[in-house]
């Protein structure tokens, strides 16, 4: 199966090509005809799979062979709980559509909105939103939904565990009811199943992984540490095992900001990136990051969606996440598009609960490695019963990953909790950071 295949026409194609792609992911190859049917879609699928290029590709088709949007409409409106998800999803419709006709633009909060104003004044025909800006920009009648065609909302788990079904439900409410709809998600809770029986009508269901797991080209252990001593065992395995490029997961903006300190005492470079730095700042950190200027990131979850790169080789979980489907997302962001990766969790025994959690979620026990001279006086429960449990094996530095040389389209996606002056809560009790 190539591309070539997929009925898309001449110009994509060469853009694709370009890009340096030639074999579809499985997901792509499933979703790029049945959306040039017409057909609505429920997707489950992997972060790194290539969902982004999957509906991409063939919207863009489909643009292409109709009229124009009239002044301050859209054709299709794609929703995305971040700003830095939605930068790159435009990033990705500028690529594949730069030899078409077929006008778009990027909206979101925390920029001035005036410039949004203007570049929707002529009408565009790809509209990347987050739905916070659009009800600002629809309030001042920047935008109108006549002749909207295709909804697309990318990250529908993400969008509610920040709080946005309301907003969604408000859009819901001003679009056509005669539509496509594509809803794309990595993991399905119970409210993301409902929300697919409110807004398809007879999806075709695609899912090509297993809901809610990690996927199997990332390698996963955790090393038991007293909380105090967090910091010096991460700065001991930088160095040890002489990291190239590792994305360091903090619970919370403070956290980050207190790590990224730490490590400068240490002789360590690293950035911060969260919902308290600038656009500019967050910008910056992540082309620096990609670039490969510096070698370690500090994010929130949110902040990290907007992490993107083919190779990516170590994440860290400094602290485990409140929410457990945090952890399938932020391992995500290694092993991507068939390349390997290993995640690392720093687990103390203050977070038991939360790791609990996550190997029930993942259906697995996560390998548990003391290293020497730092086992924890504060020893890390069992998560699983008496009779099955096994004992921590003790560090040994393994040998890094050689990284695949094959390229699939991947999914450009980000993540960043705040959306112009909105700022919701998490469920479960967790708080945006």
């Amino acid at each position: 199966m190539t591309f070539s295949n997929l009925g898309l026409s001449a110009p994509i194609l060469r853009a694709v090509v370009e890009q340096g792609y030639s074999v579809p992911t499985p997901i792509q190859s499933q979703a790029i005809p049945v959306i040039l049917r017409g057909q609505d879609i429920l997707a489950s699928a992997q972060t790194g799979t290539g969902k982004t290029a999957g509906f991409t590709l063939p919207l863009l088709m489909r643009l292409s062979e109709k009229a124009r949007a009239k002044s301050n409409h859209i054709k299709v409106l794609i929703l995305a709980p971040t700003r830095e998800l939605a930068a790159q999803i435009h990033q990705s419709v500028v690529q594949y559509g730069q030899y078409l006709d077929v006008r778009s633009a990027v909206v979101f909060g925390g920029v001035k909105i005036n410039p949004q104003m203007i570049k929707l004044r002529a009408g565009v025909e790809i509209l990347v939103a987050t739905p916070g800006r659009l009800l600002d920009l629809y309030s001042q009648r920047a935008i109108r939904f006549d002749e909207l065609e295709t909804l697309v909302l990318d990250e529908a788990d993400r969008m509610l565990d920040m709080g946005f079904i309301h907003d969604i439900k408000k859009i819901m409410s001003l679009l056509p009811r005669v539509r496509q709809t594509l809803l794309f998600s990595a993991t399905f809770s119970n409210e993301v199943s409902q929300l697919a029986k409110d807004l398809l009508k007879s999806p075709v269901e695609i899912s090509v992984a297993p809901r809610n797991i990690a996927a199997v080209s990332v390698s996963q252990k955790l090393h038991p540490v007293d909380k105090g001593r967090k910091s010096e065992l991460l700065s001991h395995l930088i160095r040890s095992e002489d990291w190239d490029q590792a994305l360091i997961f903090s619970r919370t903006k403070h956290g980050a900001n207190r790590l990224v300190k730490t490590l400068a005492l240490d002789g360590i470079d690293a950035l911060a990136i969260h919902g308290n730095k600038s656009q500019s700042q967050r910008t910056k950190a992540l082309s620096d990051f990609k670039l490969g200027k510096i070698r370690i990131l500090v994010a929130t979850d949110i902040a990290a969606r907007g992490i993107d790169i083919d190779h990516l080789p170590m994440v860290v979980n400094f602290d485990l996440p409140n929410v457990a489907e945090d952890y399938v997302h932020r391992i995500g962001r290694t092993g991507r598009a068939g390349a390997v990766g290993q995640a690392i969790s720093l687990v103390s025994a203050d977070e038991i609960k939360q790791l609990q959690d996550i190997e029930k979620l993942i259906k697995q026990r996560i390998e548990r490695v003391e290293v020497d001279d730092f086992s924890p006086h504060h020893v890390l429960p069992s998560s699983e019963s008496k009779s099955h449990a096994s004992s921590p094996s003790r560090k040994s530095f393994a040998p890094k990953h050689a990284n695949s040389t094959g390229r699939n389209p991947s999914n450009h996606r980000g993540n960043n909790a705040s959306d112009g002056q909105r700022r919701p809560h998490r469920k479960n009790g967790s708080k945006a950071v």
